[in-house]
C-alpha cells in the first residue's frame, strides 16, 4: 500500500480511516490526536458503527498538507 500519492489530496480517493491508519500517517498517538481534536485542530473522528470512528482521509491529507506547506 502506498501513503502517498503526487495527485493533491482533493484529488485522492476518499475513503474513511481507521486510527491505527491517521496514527501510521501523522506519526501521533490516539491520546494526542484526541487532544489536538478537542482543541479544534485536527479533523473530528465520524462515528461509523456501534463501536467504531473513523476520519474522512481527504480532511487527514489536507491537515497534514497544511503542516507541509507551513499553514498549519
Amino acid at each position: 500500500m502506498t501513503l502517498h500519492s503526487d495527485l493533491p489530496p482533493s484529488q485522492q480517493e476518499r475513503r474513511i480511516l481507521r486510527r491505527s491508519d491517521v496514527e501510521q500517517k501523522t506519526g501521533f498517538k490516539r491520546s494526542y490526536l484526541y487532544c489536538l481534536m478537542s482543541q479544534g485542530k485536527f479533523p473530528k473522528s465520524v462515528r461509523i458503527g456501534a463501536r467504531a470512528v473513523g476520519w474522512d482521509s481527504a480532511e487527514v491529507d489536507q491537515w497534514i498538507a497544511d503542516r507541509l506547506n507551513g499553514r498549519g
